[in-house]
């Protein structure tokens, strides 16, 4: 009965099937768009829908089936049809976007798919729409993307400019697809390596900390810390500094919060008092959220000003930790407490790291679910493509994967993606180098990427370590130990530091320093006891040490977090298998207790 019930309810529609080219036109950042200046990003919008439907579809044989708000859904008889005004669509756009400045401009991307679809009075229905949207969550800004389909019907430098992309791996969809970038014939796309990456750090004014008495009345003590936070804090990529001679302006000033923020354009103000009485000085600091005015961490401190900056500098160091952790902590609440189109690009980038980093597998897929809303939002971004291929990476190593092979192929399709975008980006050229040594064991690539990372940034302290990494793996144990004690040098306040603590301590396994390996291992796991790759080196450096009641208990633990691990699984999967030290691992970890098979 509930079958004819179906099948009356669903006869009763004027539906019919048809084989149709459907474009899918969107919006690229409506939402900031529309906050920005909501009548008259409508208008324009509506302006150019207008447009579309009355001087370019008539030519092409096209039909507008919907306006969806910030986009448009097309169907046409033929593909080359579809395409040439999809490329005349585009060309109208960018016309329309000349006299604006670059942040009102309205970017279209596009997706197309050739397929048969239930025509409705006044929709289009069925897979060929839901691929085409896939397609067009492929495309950057003033992109459009096409399936294989499609192309095969194009004639290169006739009907389209054609790039392959290769096989993409599109969400919700089991299997890969062939997709294609298209442009006008003769034309190549120009892209342009990102040159900015603000919006994906959030900023931080230290404003001169002001002296109450004591022995510093022009204030040269409060210019000097103010100065060091802002150096120590410079070598975060997760923030962004105002300079000092910026700050110094308002110093003195009765602004308000929301007035510095305004002025300094800072999401967030470290300021403080303090009183210097040779040779104590006592500093009084708060740092506050320039758009609610909530203090989100204050601190109260004492140091000798004898040894204010001596090299280890621990007053500035606590203070730029405390900053670090208060300003992660607020991304983070702001994450989980609002809705996804409402939340800014660095807040959802700084709170999908800190959630994979937690190592609990909801926290982790939420992660990606934060990752995925900016990689659509900011497509021409190598930053979140590059962050999203690395969640693919520890997915594998923490054990979670169902599909590895699945996962190597998507996380080698994002690192594509981010240098495809930036082709010079550092972070995305050490992840690569990552998924290259940890999921595909293709550690002459690895070399290379890692090399080529450290070229264009010689401070990024995650290449350093995973460089350190791969030399690891290889058995190479003083190189291995050199480059990973660099990038601790490099990353001193990393809040995800277990991270580096736990791979420095795998270099000190193949350089045989197993009591040094040891103690990053607890370093390590004192920050984060989750973490499978800690444990399962810190059981080898005890087994090797000698301490096999420890190491038992060891590989209790870990065993716990990952139940399915055996010796043989592991080798399966580690770059070390066909190594000395993947031999000596292996035997370790099965005379401390992990099953053979």
């Amino acid at each position: 009965m509930t079958g004819h019930f179906g099948a009356e309810v669903y006869s009763s529609h004027a539906m019919a099937w048809a084989n149709r080219a459907v474009l899918l036109i969107d919006v690229v950042e409506s939402v900031r768009l529309i906050e920005h200046d909501e009548s008259g990003v409508i208008s324009r919008w509506l302006d150019f829908i207008e447009l579309v439907r009355a001087q370019i579809l008539p030519h092409h044989g096209g039909r507008l089936v919907k306006s969806l708000g910030d986009g448009m859904l097309l169907d046409f008889d033929d593909v080359r049809s579809a395409v040439a005004a999809a490329l005349e669509i585009q060309q109208a756009s960018t016309s329309r976007n000349v006299e604006l400045p670059q942040e009102q401009r309205i970017l279209l991307r596009m997706g197309m798919e050739l397929s048969d679809v239930i025509i409705a009075p006044d929709d289009v229905l069925g897979r060929g729409v839901n691929l085409a949207a896939r397609l067009m969550a492929l495309a950057g800004p003033g992109e459009i993307v096409v399936s294989q389909r499609v192309r095969d019907r194009l004639t290169p430098d006739l009907d389209a400019d054609i790039e392959d992309m290769g096989d993409c791996f599109l969400r919700h969809l089991p299997h890969p697809v062939r997709a294609y970038r298209i442009a006008l014939p003769g034309y190549r796309q120009g892209y342009a390596p990102v040159s900015s990456l603000e919006d994906l750090a959030p900023s931080i004014a230290v404003v001169p900390f002001v002296p109450i008495g004591g022995t510093d009345p022009g204030g040269t003590i409060g210019e000097v810390l103010a100065e060091e936070v802002i150096r120590t804090l410079s070598h975060s990529s997760d923030i962004n500094l105002i300079s000092r001679l910026s700050t110094s302006a308002v110093r003195g000033r009765d602004f308000t919060l929301q007035q510095i923020g305004t002025h300094l354009n800072a999401d967030y103000v470290l300021s403080g008092v303090y009183r210097s009485d040779d040779p104590q000085i006592r500093l009084d600091v708060e740092l506050a959220e320039t758009k609610s005015g909530r203090i989100l961490w204050s601190e109260y401190l004492k140091a000798d000003l004898r040894t204010l900056l001596a090299e280890d500098q621990e007053l500035i160091g606590h203070l730029a930790s405390g900053i670090c952790s208060a300003v992660l902590t607020r991304e983070l609440q702001t994450a989980r407490s609002q809705p996804l189109p409402t939340l800014k690009a660095y807040t959802l980038l700084i709170s999908a790291i800190a959630l994979i980093h937690h190592l609990s597998q909801p926290d982790f897929e939420e992660a990606r679910k934060l990752l995925e809303a900016l990689v659509e939002r900011r497509s021409r971004q190598p930053i979140p493509w590059a962050w999203l291929a690395n969640w693919h990476v520890l997915r594998v190593q923490q054990g979670w994967s169902a599909d590895p092979q699945k996962d190597a192929s998507l996380a080698l399709e994002c690192t594509k993606r981010a240098l495809d975008a930036d082709p010079e980006c550092s972070l995305a050229l050490a992840i690569n180098g990552f998924v290259h040594t940890n999921l595909l064991k293709r550690l002459d690539i690895a070399q290379q990427s890692y090399e080529s990372a450290l070229a264009s940034n010689p401070s990024n302290s995650l290449a350093w370590l995973l460089k350190g990494t791969m030399h690891a793996f290889m058995s190479e144990g003083q190189q291995a130990v050199e480059h990973t004690e660099r990038a601790l040098r490099l990353s001193p306040l990393d809040p995800h530091r277990y991270f580096y603590d736990s791979l420095a301590a795998t270099a000190c396994v193949a350089a045989r320093q197993y009591e040094r390996a040891v103690e990053l291992a607890h370093r390590s796991l004192r920050a984060n006891r989750k973490h499978t790759s800690t444990l399962r080196v810190l059981t080898i450096a005890q087994w090797q040490l000698g301490l096999h009641d420890e190491a038992r208990q060891t590989a209790k633990e870990l065993l716990k977090l990952e139940p399915g691990l055996t010796v043989n699984g592991w080798l399966s999967r580690s770059p070390a298998a066909p190594y000395p030290i993947g031999h000596e691992s292996a035997e370790a970890l099965r005379q401390a207790g992990v099953p053979i098979r």
